[in-house]
């Protein structure tokens, strides 16, 4: 008896090369490799560089999954959600961001995300969330699952976080995650290429917002609302 070879597993754009997908981020560099990492298994429909492109591009193609950066310029990925599914609700949307903040994960779900995925995801993967989402799952990294889960059983206190973080600006939030986990001044401003003196003044704004004295303040208030 001759040896069978083994049959070859189904090739990812066998299955998903028929879904149509828009990327949405306002870096360039990322856009690029996004499609030129899955657009061999996917047909990549147009991309956007902020809120008004996105929508713009979603509604003018139709697609079947939106690859979605969550801080975009012109209103954020929460604004586009908002947007487009007022004029076409059943477009999904699949966040893919730096952030694994449980307020940016629980916000773009309650918006009507279908899944929050961060960007250190292997193409493959992307690939298959891709997939799922379009036929209707919801995929989440396995940590941001956790924010979810908690957000419906209580243990997130959720209308807080919003009214808490509502009086922040973007910039600020982004101070606070960082100081949060522990970074100094110097390495904040490197991270998001601003001065220290701006850092010591969003830092400033922060604590008086949210009613702190102090840095460690910070870090037990962002801790104990698991944004870090």
């Amino acid at each position: 008896m001759s040896e069978q070879t083994p049959e070859r597993p189904t090739a990812p754009e066998a299955s998903n090369r028929q879904r149509r997908v828009v990327v949405v981020d306002d870096h360039a560099m990322f856009r690029s490799g996004v499609k030129h990492d899955i657009g061999p298994y996917v047909t990549i429909v147009g991309e956007g560089e902020d809120a008004p492109t996105a929508v713009e591009a979603v509604l003018r193609t139709d697609p079947d999954v939106v690859l979605l950066d969550v801080h975009l310029p012109g209103g954020g990925g929460i604004e586009v959600i908002k947007q487009v599914h007022a004029k076409s609700p059943e477009v999904k949307f699949l966040a893919v961001s730096v952030s694994d903040a449980a307020e940016d994960v629980i916000g773009v779900i309650r918006a009507g995300a279908r899944g929050y995925v961060t960007k250190s995801i292997s193409a493959p993967e992307l690939v298959e969330a891709i997939g799922r989402v379009a036929d209707g799952d919801a995929v989440f990294s396995p940590r941001l699952a956790g924010f979810v889960l908690d957000a419906f059983s209580g243990a997130i206190d959720i209308a807080s976080i919003d009214e808490d973080l509502d009086r922040l600006s973007q910039r600020e939030r982004e101070v606070l995650r960082l100081i949060a986990r522990g970074y100094a001044y110097k390495e904040v401003a490197k991270e998001l290429f601003i001065s220290i003196k701006t850092v010591e003044t969003h830092v400033s704004s922060v604590l008086r917002k949210l009613q702190l004295s102090n840095r460690h303040q910070l870090t037990r208030w962002a801790t104990d609302r698991k944004l870090v």
